[in-house]
């Protein structure tokens, strides 16, 4: 289970089935070298509550944690301009 980013050093992505906005974005990632664990929030209660502290008491998903720094319901743009300010080491790596 998880909360937030162990290492603060990877790019988490909360999502839970048949979310038309998690779908959407986890294809536009499919396009980018950057590695992200997936969690699953209707199967971890953990990663539910850690999301409903970062969208104001609601399961929004996706919700992105980037290296410590949340992000609620992201574009690919936005997503991508926190890993080039928080974990810019992490584009262009092979998953």
């Amino acid at each position: 289970m998880t909360v937030m980013s162990e290492s603060r050093n990877e790019v988490v992505l909360y999502w839970r089935p048949w979310c038309p906005y998690c779908m959407k974005l986890m294809f536009q990632l499919l396009f980018v070298r950057l590695p992200v664990r997936k969690v699953n929030i209707w199967r971890d209660p953990e990663a539910a509550a850690f999301v409903r502290s970062v969208a104001d008491g609601n399961e929004t998903v996706p919700t992105v944690d980037v290296a410590g720094h949340p992000l609620v319901n992201p574009s690919r743009r936005q997503l991508l301009a926190a890993v080039r300010e928080h974990a810019p080491h992490l584009l262009n790596r092979r998953r």
